[in-house]
């Protein structure tokens, strides 16, 4: 049984990048299972590229293992990924609720095929203001674009 009072959410630096990067891969093969096998490696080497550093990005942290991360930019969460056997723990909750109130973040946008994700945001209070036929890379996933109620 696992206490999440140990976890604590800190500034991400370049030490966890391989954590983040496993983080990433684990918890996209478990919820992503839309995606097509040649999807997932573009994707996976779009993220290897990604400088963490240009982005607010806070991982959740249990002693030195990363749990989770998530990233903000321009009041938007881009990432918010925990690994598969933290699921159902609260740690997406705590890492939305320190986006929103400590980074201000009020935007987020979700795989339409995500359901589980939709309604994580959707419990949350994020509503869906908009639908896209393609994600941002052009690829014909679906993006639904949720902004926070107030």
């Amino acid at each position: 049984m696992m206490k999440t009072q140990s976890f604590k959410i800190t500034k991400y630096s370049d030490t966890y990048r391989p954590q983040v990067l496993a983080v990433w891969e684990k918890s996209v093969l478990a919820t992503h299972d839309f995606l097509t096998p040649s999807d997932f490696e573009e994707i996976k080497e779009l993220v290897r590229t990604i400088n963490f550093n240009d982005l607010q990005v806070f991982c959740l942290v249990d002693g030195n293992e990363v749990a989770g991360f998530i990233g903000v930019a321009d009041k938007k969460v881009e990432m918010l990924f925990i690994a598969p056997e933290y699921f159902g723990k609260g740690h997406g909750q705590k890492l939305l609720n320190f986006a929103v109130n400590e980074l201000n973040a009020d935007k987020v946008d979700v795989n339409e095929q995500n359901v589980k994700a939709l309604k994580f945001y959707q419990k949350f209070g994020f509503e869906i203001f908009e639908r896209t036929d393609q994600d941002d890379q052009g690829r014909n996933y679906p993006l639904l674009r949720l902004k926070l109620s107030m």
